[in-house]
């Protein structure tokens, strides 16, 4: 009986936006302040060259798009999802609460997450551990784990910068912020011993142990922003020896006021992460609503358009603004043509 009425409550929802769709000609996108550069990029050329109004791109963050794509179906809800991280299973089960079903999961290329500061400030070498004995609420120091007690970068690894440590992270809601705490803050846990202490203090339980290193300090140090990277930005122009995560794509356009550090020997670029060299990549994606397709006029068009060759290839406007183009793209391209939905989370 259940069962019989949600498929009668999904069928009156597909009724009822068949009926209203012609109240909206403009494709909604919401999500990623990363991908956002891209997606406006690809929106304004898309607007440009079809008969298809511009899309609306908005912000707000990668779990905030994705939250906003599984709120149902209809013209009241958006079409597309951009993200920096990768969907969660989480996200996958409210949108199917919702009547969310099939999901297009488009992977668009790759960016790196760099750790920048004033364009004339010190130079930075870090690594995974570097960060995590920085900026974790609690520290192997003497073979105790402590409450963290570091103040200078230098207390941390002498041949750091006799700087005060201030860093300025991406909040909780952006998926910059997955990445960072995984690759960053968990690696470097891993790296300085923390990890091994935080497992015996919970009693060999790795997943509560992980947890307890992405637990963060409190006292001012540790910064998160909530909103873009020009938030960032800005927060570094007015204190000169903070640090900054940022996407590599926003760095590249503002070296004339940021200078980059190396995460483990290696300078972040295009071609260190095309190669798999830089430490700190991820790739970035969009989620469609396929309920949305033959509804929402120039919804296919649009996403055919993002992945070409003209647009996401290596030698189109998204890598000219930093993109790492997927060396799979052509894999991506049959996968939007054939409307394919994804799959189970591997």
């Amino acid at each position: 009986m259940n069962t019989l009425k949600l498929s009668l409550a999904a069928m009156v929802a597909s009724v009822a936006f068949a009926g209203a769709a012609a109240a909206r000609d403009q494709i909604q996108i919401a999500g990623s302040s990363t991908v956002l550069p891209y997606a406006s990029i690809v929106a304004e050329a898309f607007g440009e060259n079809t008969d298809f109004p511009t899309p609306v791109v908005e912000s707000g963050g990668s779990g905030a798009g994705r939250k906003k794509l599984c709120e149902g179906v209809g013209e009241n809800t958006i079409d597309i999802a951009n993200s920096s991280s990768r969907i969660k299973q989480s996200d996958i089960d409210l949108c199917a609460q919702n009547g969310v079903k099939d999901i297009q999961e488009v992977r668009i290329g790759y960016d790196g997450i760099v750790f920048a500061s004033d364009i004339n400030g010190a130079e930075f070498a870090f690594t995974p551990a570097d960060w995590h004995m920085a900026l974790a609420a609690k520290v192997v120091k003497d073979g105790q784990l402590v409450d963290n007690p570091y103040k200078k970068w230098n207390e941390i690894r002498a041949d750091l910068p006799d700087q005060e440590i201030l860093a300025f992270i991406p909040g909780t809601k952006h998926g910059t912020r997955e990445v960072f705490d995984e690759k960053v803050i968990v690696d470097g846990c891993k790296e300085d011993g923390a990890l091994e202490a935080l497992k015996v203090a919970n009693g060999g339980d790795e997943k509560a142990a992980e947890k307890a290193c992405m637990a963060l300090r409190t006292d001012g140090v540790s910064v998160d922003i909530d909103g873009d990277y020009t938030e960032t930005l800005a927060r570094i122009d007015a204190n000169k020896n903070a640090i900054g995560v940022f996407g590599l794509s926003f760095y590249q356009n503002n070296t004339d006021k940021l200078r980059v550090a190396t995460m483990s020997g290696v300078m972040p670029s295009v071609e260190t992460i095309a190669k798999g060299e830089y430490p700190v990549s991820r790739p970035l994606y969009f989620y469609v609503k396929n309920a949305h397709l033959d509804v929402i006029p120039g919804l296919q068009e649009y996403i055919e358009f993002f992945v070409s060759d003209e647009m996401a290839g290596p030698d189109g406007p998204l890598a000219a603004y930093g993109l790492v183009s997927d060396p799979e793209l052509a894999k991506t391209q049959a996968a939007v043509k054939a409307r394919t939905p994804m799959g189970a989370l591997n």
